[in-house]
């Protein structure tokens, strides 16, 4: 009867071993995860060229998994590198989500810039075309995209109309001149 009882006791206590082991196990499983969590987030918030309230990490068995939103396609394979760089990471999940948004506002900004020097050219070609005697510069139409001056109007003669273009072709930033003057009869 001894034996049963003994028997009984190193069983139960192997059980209750192998259980703790495995708790042990778990337990140290998640603190080493949550130890890489810390040091994920501390190096997302050091770079200064993301923003890491914008970018959340898990870590689950070493692999960190990343979420949220980033501004470009550049900020989110920098994240995910700079994840791959952190001590213990075994893996990296990229689920962040590039916001449509702020490519329209650096387009936005893009064409803001075109639009500004558009205007300045077009200032520029008719200040220039005012201001020189031998052509009729009140007569002459100027519009310009991206770069691309139009000269619409009329003017007396094809020595004035080549006059025209070549002041505007003259002119800093001008890409092409389009000249469509008509000469008066």
């Amino acid at each position: 009867m001894k034996r049963i009882v003994n028997s009984s006791i190193i069983a139960a206590t192997l059980m209750a071993t192998s259980i703790n082991v495995a708790y042990a196990k778990e337990w140290k499983d998640e603190a080493k995860d949550a130890w890489i969590d810390g040091k994920a987030e501390a190096t997302l918030l050091l770079n200064t060229n993301l923003n890491s309230f914008d970018i959340n990490t898990d870590v689950d068995g070493g692999k960190v998994i990343l979420t949220g939103k980033v501004g470009s396609e550049v900020d989110k394979a920098l994240a995910e590198e700079l994840m791959e760089s952190v001590d213990g990471v075994t893996g990296v999940e990229n689920k962040l989500h590039v916001l449509k948004m702020e490519k329209d506002k650096k387009e936005e900004a893009n064409d803001l810039g075109n639009d500004l020097t558009d205007m300045k050219i077009a200032t520029v070609v008719k200040t220039r075309l005012l201001f020189e005697s031998e052509v009729n510069g009140t007569s002459i139409e100027v519009d310009v995209n991206k770069g691309v001056v139009s000269l619409k109007g009329k003017v007396d003669s094809d020595a004035e109309k080549d006059l025209a273009e070549m002041i505007a072709k003259n002119t800093k930033d001008v890409e092409k001149v389009v000249n469509d003057l008509g000469i008066v009869k």
